[in-house]
Order: C-alpha cells, then structure tokens, then sequence
C-alpha cells in the first residue's frame, strides 16, 4: 500500500492548475486509501516539537492534578487510562478498554460566550493545567496552526467532489475542532491480544491532521481487511477523513479503520487535530448526480452527543451505543 502525498507548495504559491491536481490527488486518497501525507504545509517543525513536548509535560503531572480536570459533558478535559472503549468499532473485535489517557481542548471560549452561557454541549470553556507555565499559549498556537492548513485544504476537498472551491466555505465559518493529547505508556509484550492503545476505529471528523510521531505504533486497515504500519516520512503530515466527512459525500469517500499498539518498550504522545463543520452547519450529503442521499442531513451536535455516549464510560447510554454500531 502506498499512502498518496500531496505537495501544498504549488497550491500555496498560486501555481495555475494547482487545486485541480490537487483534487484529483485527494479523490483517489479517499476513494483508495483513506489517508493522505501533505508536505510543504506550512506548519514549522518547532511548533510540533513544542507541542510533544507540552503533551508530555502535561500526562507527567501527578494524578490528582489530571483528575481535577476530568472530562465533562462538553469532551473536554481529562480522560484516564482506560477511560474509554471504542465500542463503535467497524471491524468487529472486542477490545479491552483503551489503553491511554488524554486531555481534549476546543476552540478557547471566553465564559461569557453565548454558547458558554446558553449550556450547549461541545460549546464549553477549556479546562487548563494550573502548574504549566506556557502550556495554554502552546496549545493555543498549535489549535491556530492546525484550523489554519485545515481551512486551506477545503477548496481541495470541494473539487475533488467536482464541486465549486469555495462550496464548504459558509459550513466553516466558525468550525469545531479538538485537539486530543494522548499518551500511550508502554503495553507489556504478554498483553492481551485485543488490548490496544486505541481499538480499532474510525474517526468522527470532517478532517483529522495528525503530527508524525517518531516511536511507532499506528496502523491502517486495507480494503482487504490487511493490517499495515503507518510511515512517518520526515516533514509531512498524516490526514484522514471520518465518518462525518463519509456522511458528507454519501459514503463515496473512505473513513479508514486505524488503531494504536505500543510495544515500542518507550511512551508514546499523540497530538491528533480533529477538525468539523460549525455547530449549526446542516451538512446534507453530497451525492454524485443530485440523486436523493442515502442518509439524512445532520448537525455536528446531533451526531456527536450519540458518538460520545457510545464510547466514552462516563456518558454511557445503552440505546445510543445500540444505535451507533457500525457507523
């Protein structure tokens, strides 16, 4: 298997026929493989060092630290080790409870925001470490650098659908995102089988922008139902679509299954972008011909509220996970 690499250079630089290469490229990405690699994306080294580094600096910290941020009904917040199961899993193995822990942020929302104080869920204020010096700026600064390279990919997105460039711009006029810090401690080599850093999945997102990481860990299911190790070549950035950007096109595009094991015998720290339509955006799917869709028109909140009950212990609801496996 060979993971498409698009280069952002002669898009950035205005080159003529740049987007239309560029959709191309991304058409056969979703339709073949699900991932994509881009280079000349514009986001420096240091920024993503940085960013490791605050994701360690962070799950370092003692406990009781971590659990007074413990995630809330906005998913944001703190998630302990083993804090979820990924029971929305398209590939049918039942796994254990993941073995990680993570901390989620979302766009940085004053407390006297609309959203804020009308209570809508996914629209609550970030909980920050209070020992972290600088560790808000640099979170802050990756969260800007990542919705950045996310809203200029959206023309390619459009043509790559045949659709006019600028079509998913009124969807994004003020998008969701999170931005997950993982840490995945070392799994013993005698582990359970179906014990994983992270089960085998798919991603909720319009878009996920995921930093290399140097100790290994990621793999992707083929078509074929093969399981393959993820490159990590030096200077690009791993992309993939999720089942909101699978609904969106009518399940032309692939929303890949991927899962974490670290038997690297080091810690492992992820730093995953995931990036959504507006809350509000009513996303109808985009079918090929303008022929009726196979699924109705959704909200971001409409989907994620049933997502998070279905994987996450502490918003469990029986009827919700029912509805959602397989997605």
């Amino acid at each position: 298997m060979t993971i498409p690499v698009l280069d952002l250079a002669p898009l950035r630089e205005g080159r003529p026929g740049a987007l239309e290469a560029l959709g191309r490229e991304l058409r056969h990405a979703f339709t073949e493989v699900g991932f994509y690699f881009v280079r000349n994306h514009g986001i420096g080294q240091s920024l993503l060092d940085a960013t490791f580094a605050a994701a360690e600096r962070f799950h370092a910290q003692d406990i009781d630290a971590k659990l007074a941020l413990r995630i809330n009904e906005h998913n944001i917040g703190y998630m302990p080790l083993r804090g979820a199961t990924t029971r929305v899993n398209a590939v049918g193995e039942v796994a254990l409870p993941n073995a990680n822990e993570a901390v989620f942020f979302k766009r940085d929302l004053p407390a006297d925001h609309p959203d804020v104080l009308a209570g809508l869920r996914f629209r609550g204020v970030n909980q920050w470490p209070a020992g972290l010096p600088g560790f808000r700026d640099q979170v802050l600064a990756a969260c800007d650098a990542f919705e950045g390279l996310a809203l200029s990919l959206l023309p390619v997105y459009a043509r790559a659908l045949g659709l006019a460039p600028d079509f998913f711009a009124p969807f994004f006029t003020d998008p969701m995102y999170t931005l997950r810090m993982s840490h995945y401690p070392q799994q013993e080599p005698t582990a359970p089988e179906n014990e994983f850093g992270i089960a085998p999945h798919l991603d909720t997102s319009f878009m996920t922008i995921l930093a290399q990481n140097r100790i290994p860990g990621l793999s992707l299911r083929l078509t074929t139902g093969e399981w393959v190790d993820a490159p990590a070549p030096e200077g690009a950035l791993l992309v993939n679509g999720g089942m909101m950007l699978r609904r969106w096109t009518d399940n032309r595009f692939l929303a890949t299954p991927h899962r974490v094991i670290n038997r690297s015998g080091r810690e492992r720290y992820a730093i995953p972008f995931f990036f959504d339509a507006d809350y509000t955006a009513v996303m109808q799917p985009v079918t090929a011909d303008g022929s009726p869709a196979r699924l109705p028109a959704i909200t971001y909140p409409e989907f994620m509220t049933g997502y998070q009950r279905a994987n996450f212990h502490h918003a469990a609801d029986r009827e919700e996970k029912v509805a959602l496996q397989g997605a």
